[in-house]
């Protein structure tokens, strides 16, 4: 407990970092926000008056100080487009994203996991070279070219699953597919060369001299041991899967934070953008966080070195 509070402690200072640089850079941008909320219809004396009311006269430290007080009892702002409060915007998209992620999530790491076994069992035959030359092409290839194209043959070509979100379950598919695919290959990789390292350790050499089967010697003594490394990149995956899946949700019209996030800078909505940025920061930061957890998990030392 006392590891995880240190953590916990040490996520601050980056926390309120980020916050600052990200409210600094989004108030230099050229442009008054007040005229912007306005629209095309204002006159200077209702500009003074409303800059005066949203506080944008006061001292940019203060104006920070402020919005730091509101963020932490769920008040973000609210958007100069919509006139709406931006934490009620992130809580309507939010669960699209969820539901994005957490079906890439289960794509990536099952494929990932599979792959990577059989690679690690199948060392250097062609099973192991194919899926291996398939993970590498998953994390070399670009996110938006892998939804294009699994939209131009699942969607238009072969017409078996939607183009775009339409609320189905089927929808999400070829999204999940497209934001997993990279995931999936680095897991992969990672899962063979770990499981490969710890298949030459001395103890795996003493569970076969006791007679035990090599799927028994794997699944009981070397898989435990080389998913250490994996699961602390399952766990940020998670986290990156949440906050990146900006590229996905345009391609495919998903109204997720990461379309949210576009949508505010084709905009200009300042408190839209530093709303959703902060909520991803959280979500990035809170998997650190649960990776460190885990990894102190399986692997103890590492709290009694601490």
């Amino acid at each position: 407990m006392k590891y995880f509070l240190k953590r916990v402690i040490g996520t601050i200072p980056v926390l309120l970092g980020v916050v600052l640089l990200i409210f600094v850079m989004l108030r230099i941008i050229p442009g008054n926000p007040v005229v912007i909320l306005l629209g095309e219809h204002y006159d200077q004396a209702t500009i003074d008056r409303l800059t005066d009311l949203m506080g944008y006269d006061q001292p940019i430290l203060l104006q920070f100080v402020n919005y730091v007080k509101g963020a932490l009892v769920g008040d973000l702002g609210v958007s100069y487009k919509y006139s709406r409060p931006v934490t009620e915007m992130i809580m309507e998209a939010l669960p699209y994203t969820i539901r994005l992620a957490l079906m890439a999530v289960v794509f990536a790491w099952g494929l990932g996991l599979i792959t990577g076994i059989i690679a690690a069992v199948k060392k250097n035959n062609f099973i192991d070279r194919m899926f291996m030359g398939v993970s590498l092409l998953g994390v070399s290839m670009p996110i938006f070219m892998t939804s294009l194209l699994l939209q131009y043959i699942f969607a238009f070509k072969l017409g078996w699953l939607p183009m775009t979100e339409e609320g189905t379950f089927a929808s999400m598919i070829l999204p999940a597919i497209a934001l997993g695919w990279n995931s999936a290959g680095s897991v992969a990789r990672m899962t063979r060369s770990s499981l490969i390292e710890v298949m030459q350790a001395d103890y795996i050499d003493t569970a076969r001299a006791k007679g035990l089967r090599k799927g028994a010697v794997i699944i009981g003594h070397a898989l435990k041991n080389s998913l250490l490394p994996v699961v602390t990149m399952m766990a940020l995956q998670l986290s990156s899967m949440l906050s990146g899946a900006v590229i996905t949700e345009s391609v495919f019209a998903i109204p997720g934070i990461g379309r949210l996030a576009t949508t505010a800078i084709n905009n200009r909505d300042m408190p839209v953008l530093q709303g959703t940025v902060l909520f991803t920061t959280v979500i990035v930061i809170a998997g650190n966080l649960l990776a460190d957890f885990l990894y102190s998990v399986l692997d103890p030392r590492i709290r009694k070195g601490d």
